[in-house]
């Protein structure tokens, strides 16, 4: 594989300096982990954990949490990639070019082939994994690559097993990531040629299933020499090695045209590289709720069964407790009996409403009760109903969708394309693309939410002036109906098929135009010949019909006309 040593030495350095970083993170990360999702996570406290199937949610007694986590994830995944529907389009800068029809129609058929690679690979499994990690630790990687089978193949990470860069822009374009593989998934990816010798001797010796730890690199590569295409000359440089192994011998190294990952952040304050979250906001009340659960759970045992006090004289004698049970105590002395030590009694009504109160903030906080709404409203039309009903978490949710259009989904878009670019698997576009820069629009759900204050201006517009129309109809030569109903369908995403381009409507104008006056044309004739009809019905005596008299000076006029000349 040639002389790898200096590369090594580099990124190992970069790897160490990267961990010590990310340190300050993990404590956090940790309790995140312990009280919202248990089974996130790895690396967390400094090492590998060998129980990966023991109770991980000892600390959870009020899952609130967990289940507000889960139905924000549930609505970032149903508002923003809906498997079900159609979440993005394509579209150009020029538009007067997008809506030239061959390039709207090119356009959308790439889109609903990309999209069918979406559905058919693990694409929206790993973004309904992403959504979680990003709603409560507050950063999200997935990592797409080729794939023989399904052409994609997404790998969502979990935080503490990757490390993050920023470029100069605080734009994530590195990602470090330490992670385990059993000995036959290594031999299998890497070849054995390319495996250290203690994971070549395993492979022999049959121990397919143990596990090892693998670094992975995907980094901007700055010993690319401009000019000169290979594997390894790449935008992008990707490096694997065994953790723990001698730095001169890396199990791949290849590379990328584009970033092949997508870090995407749900806050971020200045530089940092990790995002905050709302399971940040929410952990200090969930911690809360956990507490005053088990006081409650202790009140409500407390009361059912009372610490007793008996007689000393009562030792290591028979008592009951039961229910008509029957324990007998010596009369005499002071204190003889047996009865509750204290009575206990928990206002539990009081104590259940501040619980009420503590789950509804962090619901709250994850915006369970904002998609919950959004969820029963799916109708076309719902955008503008979810606008005046909750716009002002909608417009706390806006800068969220930007942050996830710009480090999630567009990479995530780019790099589908890409794959399918690479593979020959995306129709001839045709000529007019040739040198065009594509964009990319969003027409999911929560979306069009962010549209309906646009659609709703249309209508009003339209309303207003139509109600005017009925006293003075030049009014409508105000509006450009036309262009009213393109950006009405460009902001509710309707297919390109449906609307018709510029130059289909003033092909269809002139057509119907052309055979209006042709109608108009024929109805002339048409009265023309029935006149003719009735003139040459009535009769004038000996000197023939009317349309003779009428030809004869027809006929006269012209003559005396020649003569005039």
């Amino acid at each position: 594989m040639g002389d790898y040593t200096e590369l090594m030495q580099q990124l190992m350095r970069r790897k160490a300096a990267l961990q010590n970083e990310r340190q300050s993170y993990l404590a956090h990360w940790q309790d995140l982990s312990d009280f919202i999702l248990p089974r996130r996570g790895r690396n967390l406290q400094g090492a590998e954990d060998p129980y990966k199937g023991g109770k991980k949610n000892q600390r959870i007694i009020d899952s609130t949490g967990t289940i507000a986590a889960r139905t924000c994830a549930s609505g970032l995944m149903s508002g923003i990639t809906s498997p079900a529907r159609p979440w993005f389009r394509l579209s150009l800068p020029d538009a007067r070019l997008a809506d030239y029809v061959p390039v709207k129609i090119w356009l959308d058929e790439v889109r609903k082939r990309m999209l069918r690679v979406m559905a058919k690979s693990n694409f929206y499994n790993s973004f309904a994994t992403l959504y979680e990690e990003l709603s409560v630790f507050g950063t999200a990687v997935n990592l797409i690559l080729d794939d023989d089978e399904d052409i994609i193949r997404c790998y969502p990470l979990t935080v503490g097993e990757y490390f993050l860069a920023n470029d100069h822009r605080l734009a994530v374009d590195t990602l470090y990531r330490e992670f385990t593989m059993t000995v036959a998934g290594m031999v299998g990816q890497f070849g054995l040629e390319n495996c250290s010798d203690r994971i070549q001797q395993k492979y022999r010796d049959g121990q397919l299933d143990q596990e090892y730890r693998v670094c992975h690199a995907i980094e901007p590569n700055d010993k690319r020499v401009i000019g000169y295409v290979d594997n390894k000359n790449m935008p992008y440089r990707s490096v694997y090695w065994e953790a723990g192994q001698s730095c001169e011998k890396p199990l791949n190294v290849s590379g990328f045209r584009g970033r092949p990952f997508q870090a995407a952040r749900w806050h971020v304050t200045g530089n940092d590289v990790y995002g905050r979250s709302p399971g940040m906001d929410a952990l200090p009340f969930i911690r809360q709720l956990q507490f005053e659960q088990k006081q409650k759970a202790q009140g409500i045992a407390k009361q059912v069964n009372p610490p007793m006090t008996a007689n000393v004289q009562m030792k290591n004698q028979e008592m009951s407790v039961l229910p008509g049970g029957i324990t007998f105590t010596p009369a005499n002395g002071q204190g003889a009996g047996f009865g509750p030590a204290y009575m206990v009694n928990v206002e539990l009504g009081e104590l259940r409403q501040d619980i009420a109160d503590i789950r509804q903030q962090v619901n709250q906080a994850f915006f369970a009760d904002l998609f919950l709404m959004i969820s029963q409203l799916d109708d076309v039309r719902s955008a503008t109903e979810i606008i005046e009903r909750k716009q002002e978490k909608l417009l706390m949710l806006g800068p969220v969708l930007e942050r996830l259009h710009d480090e999630l989904l567009d990479p995530a878009i780019d790099r589908v394309f890409n794959i399918l670019l690479e593979h020959d698997l995306l129709p001839e576009p045709p000529k007019e693309l040739r040198g065009q820069d594509l964009d990319i629009e969003y027409i999911s759900t929560l979306a069009q939410a962010q549209k309906a204050a646009e659609t709703g201006s249309i209508e009003r517009i339209s309303s207003f002036v139509g109600g005017l129309a009925g006293a003075k109809p030049d009014v409508l030569d105000k509006i450009d109906f036309d262009a009213a109903v393109d950006e009405y369908g460009d902001a509710l995403g309707v297919s390109p098929k449906i609307i018709l381009g510029s130059d289909q409507v003033a092909e269809a104008r002139a057509t119907r135009a052309q055979a209006q006056q042709q109608q108009q044309a024929m109805a002339m004739g048409q009265q023309m010949i029935a006149g003719a009809k009735t003139l040459s019905d009535t009769k004038l005596g000996e000197n023939g019909n009317a349309l003779e008299r009428v030809l004869g000076r027809l006929g006269g006029a012209a003559a005396a006309g020649g003569q005039g000349a």
